[in-house]
């Protein structure tokens, strides 16, 4: 009597594509349910919560009232007035904000390298970004987004400008695409600490430093250093480039016009680089073995 070998049946293979977006959507699923928790947490004390977000608007202000302050004693500054640079401010400050709020903990990872305790990260069934973004969510951050938008609105209602419906459209575009550019650039820093150890300085000179250049106009500023933010590390398109075209401005490098309206397709270009290198950063992460 012989035995019958039943084969098992085949199991279709899954597309690559479709693979890597269950991977978004259970990254983006997990980054949710880590914040919803961290935000439960900081509700408990309303109160705190509230002056705290207050705090982080008041402080984050002081940069524009020392410039408010320049100007009561300048007309312009590189050819531009207040309610101009109030403009290329408020945006730079939300989208930094924004950016900061959804990213920010990424700096974070170098002590977590050092420390060991990326481990326990790696053995979860959540993306290792996912929860280094998402770690120590800090709701108070909307201090900062909120005195960006109000600075923002006072130079939108204060400056004289001819819209037009792109012109309507580009400045939300904007702020969003301002902040996936920074955000990029978070992803980028976080790996490079892979490699540097504690570098959290060095991505904070391209975020805080760079939202600070942002803030004033670009006519101050060295060619080189434009060509720099332009075309190396493309900070230009977080608000310059958007905003002179809002405001009717040529661009101090010749740049046309429709290159304003670049600013989410260069914010994608950044963020695939840096994706790639945070894969490699943690394909190459040795544990510490505490």
């Amino acid at each position: 009597m012989t035995a019958t070998v039943v084969a098992a049946p085949e199991v279709p293979a899954v597309p690559e594509a479709e693979r890597r977006r269950g991977r978004v959507l259970e990254g983006l699923r997990g980054y949710g349910l880590i914040v919803a928790m961290w935000i439960r947490s900081t509700m408990t004390y309303r109160t705190s919560f509230a002056l705290s977000v207050f705090g982080n608007a008041a402080i984050t202000f002081l940069d524009f009232l020392a410039i408010f302050i320049m100007f009561s004693h300048v007309d312009v500054l590189g050819g531009f007035t207040l309610p101009e640079i109030a403009l290329l401010y408020g945006s730079c400050s939300a989208s930094l904000g924004l950016a900061d709020l959804l990213m920010g903990n990424t700096d974070r990872i170098g002590v977590r390298i050092r420390d060991g305790s990326l481990d326990t990260m790696l053995v979860r069934p959540v993306p290792v970004l996912a929860q280094v973004a998402a770690d120590r969510f800090a709701l108070r951050r909307l201090g900062r987004v909120g005195q960006g938008l109000g600075v923002l609105g006072w130079a939108l209602w204060t400056l004289d400008v001819d819209w037009t419906a792109g012109k309507v459209l580009l400045v939300p575009v904007m702020i969003v695409a301002g902040a996936a550019i920074f955000a990029a650039v978070m992803v980028a820093g976080a790996a490079f600490q892979f490699l540097a150890g504690d570098a959290a300085e060095v991505q904070n000179s391209f975020t805080y430093g760079g939202c600070t250049m942002l803030q004033y106009p670009p006519t101050i500023f060295a060619k080189d250093l434009l060509r720099g933010v332009t075309f190396v590390v493309p900070l230009a398109f977080v608000n310059w480039l958007p905003a002179l075209h809002v405001l009717g401005r040529p661009d101090p490098l010749g740049l046309p016009g429709w290159v304003a309206y670049l600013s989410p397709l260069v914010a994608f270009a950044v963020f695939l680089p840096a994706s790639l290198a945070w894969r490699a950063g943690v394909r190459s992460y040795r544990s510490t073995g505490s």
